[in-house]
């Protein structure tokens, strides 16, 4: 595969992921948020386990045993994925397609954050200016007027936490098992089924209600659980890190497109520069470590 054909993989994926916030939004009739995250994680399970059963085999064969800690971890990293899967469609229900495309990304510098508080991992200059614009960034899109952040707004942001830990778990769970696709059918499956179960406890969803977001869970199911992600996998293996960052930080930008298009949604000059600036400070946390300026100086 090409540089090219990889990189148009991975906007098909992003553009995928921007659209879903769409469907997340209308799609989901009289269903509630957790129920609707379990049976569209698990379709998306169902997708992915014929390529995971595959390379789990091969993995076994020729590599290394699958252990208890593996499966433990994979069952940790599911339960993290529920958690802000539902956190982030609680909020999509109650705010903009717009603003929820793009304070969802605010997980991107949250990550290198939380891997210096927990996991002690040195952080690059570049994520302090980057998450101070990801702050007032999230302040100009709001409106900036008294910090006016709607419900849904604060359910979204409060997703991102659990986001960018999940992101902590896939990378060390992927390493770990250098199976990247056993990791994603197996936390897949994980809150598929633990929504389901928890859904019925807490939501008690009807047969009509399920049905009535029947198209909904199978796009949202097969296009962004199950086919984005095979073609974010497929596409970073012949693609530059720069290049995959831009591509797939892209997603905001299909989410604002969604929602003017789809659901008439408006942004003002302020709010499209508090957008701007956010999608800025995500893309300098990918891109900044890849230049003169953030490459470490070595003495001739």
């Amino acid at each position: 595969m090409t540089r090219i054909q990889a990189n148009l993989l991975l906007t098909m994926a992003a553009m995928i992921w921007g659209s879903s916030f769409v469907v997340q939004q209308i799609g989901t009739g009289e269903l509630g948020s957790i129920s609707f995250t379990g049976s569209r994680f698990l379709v998306g399970a169902v997708m992915v386990l014929p390529f995971a059963f595959r390379q789990f085999r091969r993995v076994d064969r020729e590599e290394r045993s699958f252990l208890t800690a593996d499966w433990l971890g994979i069952l940790l990293t599911g339960c993290v994925l529920l958690t802000a899967a539902v956190l982030q469609q609680h909020g999509i229900l109650r705010t903009t397609v717009t603003n929820s495309g793009f304070l969802t990304a605010l997980y991107v510098p949250l990550v290198p954050v939380l891997g210096l508080i927990v996991l002690k991992r040195k952080v690059h200059f570049a994520i302090w200016p980057a998450s101070i614009g990801c702050f007032f960034g999230t302040y100009i899109l709001s409106g900036a007027q008294h910090v006016d952040l709607v419900e849904g707004d604060l359910w979204v942001i409060s997703s991102t936490i659990f986001w960018a830990a999940h992101v902590m778990l896939v990378g060390i769970m992927a390493s770990r098992t250098r199976a990247p696709l056993v990791v994603a059918a197996g936390q897949f499956l994980v809150c598929g089924c633990g929504g389901l179960v928890l859904g019925y406890l807490v939501e008690s969803p009807s047969i009509a209600q399920i049905a009535g977001a029947a198209w909904g869970i199978l796009y949202v199911g097969i296009f962004s659980v199950g086919m984005a992600f095979t073609l974010q996998v497929v596409g970073q293996r012949f693609t530059p890190a720069a290049d995959a960052a831009i591509i797939l930080s892209s997603e905001t930008v299909f989410a604002a497109i969604g929602g003017m298009v789809f659901l008439g949604e408006r942004l003002s000059l302020l709010q499209l520069s508090g957008g701007v600036l956010i999608l800025v400070s995500i893309l300098a946390v990918e891109l900044v470590p890849h230049t003169a300026i953030g490459r470490p100086r070595t003495l001739n």
